[in-house]
């Protein structure tokens, strides 16, 4: 990069361009066309705009934009490609961990939120107790309803008359 960006520089130079006439013809911030002219591309939050941009500064300077971005992407290449397997397979492996975490977690809005039905217990405990009493009930007046009389030892003897008129 730092070569490309001396070779911009000196076109820029040889062709009596200063540089701050450069920046308001692209209309871009002198900041930008130093970093590129210095190989700084920290500078740059985006490498796509510096591509453009570098790109745009090549035509401005009448060079053959396309060895210039050719020659960009080579760097590009070399300084991406010294990312080690370890740090790529890291990353891909924490990529995928976050998205199993966001299928996990699931926004849900009031409207489209399923509502698990819950089954209240003690009712039907209740009901069953209820229940097992009216039975136990039922069959003791059904027992004492259905009982012959007692006859007590006293009033066997006696006879009962019944009067008519």
């Amino acid at each position: 990069m730092k070569e490309l960006g001396e070779y911009l520089q000196d076109t820029r130079r040889s062709n009596g361009v200063s540089l701050e006439e450069a920046a308001s013809d692209l209309k871009v911030d002198i900041s930008y066309l130093e970093n590129i002219e210095s190989a700084n591309i920290r500078a740059f939050k985006d490498v796509y705009y510096m591509k453009e941009l570098i790109k745009e500064y090549a035509k401005y300077l009448g060079l053959d934009d396309v060895k210039i971005q050719d020659e960009f992407n080579d760097f590009l290449f070399e300084h991406t490609s010294k990312i080690s397997l370890d740090d790529i397979m890291e990353a891909k492996k924490k990529k995928e961990e976050e998205e199993k975490l966001a299928k996990t977690k699931k926004i849900q809005s009031p409207y489209t939120k399923e509502y698990k039905r819950k089954i209240k217990k003690m009712p039907f405990v209740l009901a069953g107790i209820v229940f097992f009493v009216a039975i136990i009930i039922s069959i003791i007046v059904i027992k004492t309803i259905n009982k012959e009389p007692v006859i007590s030892s006293e009033l066997k003897g006696i006879e009962i008359y019944e009067y008519t008129y």
